[in-house]
């Protein structure tokens, strides 16, 4: 059964951030199934939260920085092939503002890192997905919305 035919369907909605400070991307070195694997700051929206708002979160949560959000790189759509799940992912552009590093990260962050785009491309078999890089890709190469393209209702 199908969708359309009633079978019910949703992909899980995921923020990331690609940010980036003197040449560096900040991003997380977390446990998945065992493996130590690198991803952005990410994760998943949640009920009543705006994509802006939750980008904001993920990241404090994950890294202990704060951020400021400057741009919106897009959106992704990916389906799993070990899970078969679908993806949603929002990304945006960040700039640090503050760090915590007394802050405790998420359950199953093992740590935050700084690295390069060479160190992060290098380490591509140890990406959690392919939009790890994707996004970071599209920042390098300059794609930017403005954060008004987002429009979240009450």
């Amino acid at each position: 059964m199908t969708y359309r035919e009633g079978r019910f369907w949703q992909p899980d909605v995921t923020v990331a951030t690609v940010v980036v400070a003197g040449g560096r991307l900040l991003c997380v070195e977390e446990r998945v199934n065992g493996h130590l694997v690198i991803n952005q700051p990410a994760g998943h929206l949640e009920p009543d939260e705006s994509l802006l708002e939750a980008a904001l979160r993920e990241t404090r949560e994950e890294t202990g920085w704060d951020v400021r959000l400057t741009a919106f790189l897009g959106a992704y759509q990916w389906k799993a092939p070990e899970t078969q799940r679908h993806y949603l992912r929002f990304a945006f552009a960040a700039e640090p503002e503050r760090h915590d590093p007394a802050r405790p990260l998420d359950d199953g962050i093992v740590r935050a890192l700084w690295l390069t785009p060479d160190e992060l491309l290098a380490e591509r078999e140890r990406h959690r997905s392919p939009l790890v890089w994707q996004a970071v890709a599209d920042h390098l190469a300059g794609h930017r919305s403005p954060l008004s393209v987002l429009q979240h209702l009450p």
